[in-house]
């Protein structure tokens, strides 16, 4: 019959419709998940490590993170607009502690005719240790890095790793060690709370920055990349 023919047809259709809205979002779903900045499956707090670092730098505790903000200024400030020595400082807030002390010591002493206890700043034992490894091994393994990428004989690697030194190098001889330090520390307190509040847009502006930035690597490749050795690259030895 007519009538029943046409309402199977919109049954189907109806049918199609939703498994086509399914499957559409199944892949919107996947692309979303592999569009994320460096490939990430997991929340930026879980990516910085989590913990209270991950909260500094996110901004959680808004005063924690501004006085870590604020103390990286002044020090910047202070060595660099000022010309402040660290000698200097350094010998500064020695003076300033002892008087402190010596303040507090006799104050009270005089106020209430009973020497209180003043606190005492004492730094842990293992503390220096552990910087010192923290700094060894990071250091041990940049230079494992680039020796691998010396001796490896990917010559491709090789000069992209070249570049990037020479590109680091003219930066450090635009600015000194110290404005390097201050920018990284302001970028690493403001670019992953940035980020967190506009993930999509900069997952969108990033993926396709990497579009366009594939493609003109694939001319280069076809070019003249192309035509480098991948293998080992050395001197034959000749009899």
């Amino acid at each position: 019959m007519p009538e029943k023919n046409i309402l199977e047809d919109a049954l189907g259709d109806l049918v199609d419709n939703l498994t086509d809205a399914v499957q559409k979002n199944k892949q919107d779903t996947v692309a979303s998940r592999f569009n994320r900045l460096f490939g990430r499956e997991k929340p930026i707090h879980h990516v910085l490590g989590g913990g209270r670092s991950a909260d500094v730098l996110l901004w959680r505790n808004k005063k924690i993170s501004a006085g870590f903000l604020m103390g990286a200024t002044a020090i910047w400030v202070l060595f660099e607009w000022i010309n402040f020595h660290f000698l200097s400082l350094v010998c500064y807030g020695l003076l300033l502690g002892m008087i402190g002390q010596f303040v507090w010591c006799n104050a009270s002493g005089f106020l209430n005719r009973s020497q209180s206890r003043v606190p005492r700043l004492v730094l842990p034992k293992d503390f220096f240790a552990d910087v010192g490894v923290t700094i060894g091994t990071e250091v041990n393994r940049g230079l494992l890095f680039l020796q691998d990428l010396s001796c490896r004989g990917n010559l491709k690697q090789f000069l992209m790793a070249v570049l990037g030194l020479w590109v680091a190098a003219i930066i450090g001889s635009c600015c000194n060690f110290l404005t390097v330090l201050y920018i990284g520390f302001v970028g690493a307190h403001t670019m992953p709370v940035v980020y967190e509040r506009y993930e999509d847009e900069v997952d969108g502006f990033v993926d396709s920055l990497l579009m366009k930035f594939h493609s003109h690597y694939k001319k280069i490749d076809s070019g003249f990349l192309s035509r480098i050795p991948s293998g080992k690259f050395g001197l034959k030895k000749h009899d």
